[in-house]
């Protein structure tokens, strides 16, 4: 073949290519409208994942091991305590918006956006004024170098709440760009910038320092979306009378609550007790491993950020069909990938934990434990989102409470025995255990089977 026509046969493939993507691109189905969602989240973590890598990375060499794993178990109960706060109203949004915009029933539409924000901030500030008085009360028997991180952390969060809900907001509307980009890339960006001057200035990093950097980022990120979110929401939803169900929200939410709540305590019940047995320094070093495991994780969390109001409006609308092939979809787009993530951290991850500074790299056999349970929770997708969104959150809370019992139990078990490699030998069972009851609870309740090998059926 002439290289005139190879060159010819290489610009249709590449115009055909484009044509496609253009048609893919301006198709308004659910099952596009869908894939761009998933792609943009997944883009969009992507760059959170560099981000919030490098950030952890000079924050550990810029820290130091000691004040960085101070500053890590702080956090850590800000991750647990700020998604509990609001009671599960937060994260229903992605439930109630889709169901009042399916059934036209406005004034509810813009009682929930408006009442929804107001409650998650309150809550955030309640729960905010119980841990500084906890820590106040029970100074004499909190540690010395906890005391004032505590304090600080504690103003983060009623702006974390808040956050949250107009993130499932923003979600319901298919506005990933605004749920994601200001929590998962400005956040991180303030954070690291706000550290790095400080460091650069010659100053000392500490844990109180980082901490109050990050609450300051974390109230700017999300006043930014609650600016940006408020004019969207004035072009999609018309002015007008507001209906508060606030009884509805709080019995329909609860179980939501108790769901999230699990699923936060799993992936943060190893580091709360490990701060009982372990030195800061060696916290630090467990940290490490989870968040290089991040890399994985970004993956569920993409899909099923871009897929849990459509599992909602199939349900809804009776689209039994639809709802069938967009789970088999969604359970695919997590599992592959999550594979090749893992097969990267196998191979890198020694030198990947070795630019956090020295000794982090003792974190790589915690990788390889833990990797076992992220790979069997990705072969059945986002099945507790399915179960949230169609009615069955009692069965999902259920399913994560016991998956959280077998994890604490374990962990106080084979902790105080095997340090680190005892919590992510109980992190690894209880994300197995977990996978088998959640492919349980979706067969038994809604007759569907998840598992990436098996061909979805009714």
């Amino acid at each position: 073949m002439a290289l005139s026509e190879i060159e010819g046969a290489a610009r249709a493939s590449w115009a055909r290519l484009a044509e496609r993507l253009t048609a893919w691109r301006k198709d308004d189905s659910d099952r596009s409208i869908a894939q761009r969602s998933a792609g943009a989240a997944f883009v969009i973590r992507v760059i959170n994942a560099a981000v919030v890598f490098v950030t952890q990375i000079l924050l550990a060499r810029w820290m130091g091991r000691f004040e960085f794993g101070i500053y890590v178990s702080v956090w850590a109960w800000i991750g647990v305590l700020g998604p509990l706060a609001p009671l599960g109203i937060a994260y229903s949004a992605t439930r109630f918006i889709p169901e009042y915009r399916a059934r036209g029933d406005d004034d509810g539409l813009r009682g929930f956006l408006f009442g929804g924000r107001l409650f998650c901030f309150a809550a955030g500030t309640v729960v905010a004024a119980l841990i500084a008085a906890v820590v106040l009360v029970l100074g004499d028997h909190v540690l010395p170098h906890h005391v004032i991180p505590f304090l600080i952390a504690s103003l983060a969060l009623p702006i974390y709440t808040l956050g949250a809900a107009q993130d499932g907001i923003a979600r319901s509307f298919n506005w990933i760009d605004l749920a994601l980009v200001p929590t998962y890339v400005i956040q991180p960006l303030l954070i690291l910038g706000g550290v790095a001057a400080v460091y650069f200035a010659d100053e000392p990093a500490t844990a109180v320092v980082v901490l109050a950097i990050a609450c300051a980022a974390m109230w700017t990120a999300a006043i930014v979306q609650s600016i940006a979110l408020r004019a969207r929401v004035k072009r999609e939803v018309k002015r007008g009378p507001r209906r508060y169900e606030l009884g509805f929200w709080l019995k329909t939410a609860l179980p939501i609550f108790l769901v999230d709540g699990f699923f936060n305590l799993l992936f943060y019940v190893d580091i709360l007790v490990l701060q009982a047995f372990v030195e800061p320094q060696e916290v630090a070093i467990y940290y490490a491993a989870t968040k290089t495991l991040a890399l994985v994780h970004f993956i569920y969390f993409a899909v099923g950020a871009a897929s849990a109001h459509r599992f909602s409006e199939y349900h809804v609308t009776g689209e039994r069909e639809k709802l069938e092939a967009f789970i088999a979809d969604t359970v695919r787009w997590t599992f592959w990938p999550s594979v090749a993530f893992a097969l990267f951290l196998l191979a890198a991850g020694k030198l990947i934990l070795s630019l956090f500074g020295p000794g982090f790299e003792a974190g790589y056999p915690l990788i390889c434990i833990i990797l076992v349970g992220v790979l069997a929770r990705a072969a059945i997708g986002p099945s507790e989102r399915l179960l949230n969104m169609t009615g069955e959150q009692r069965v999902c809370a259920s399913v994560y409470a016991a998956a959280l019992a077998i994890n604490l139990a374990l962990c106080f078990a084979l902790i105080p025995w095997l340090g680190l490699v005892g919590a992510a030998s109980s992190t690894a069972a209880a994300l197995i255990a977990e996978s088998v009851l959640l492919f349980a609870a979706v067969k038994w309740r809604l007759s569907l089977n998840v598992f990436v090998f098996s061909r979805l059926r009714a």
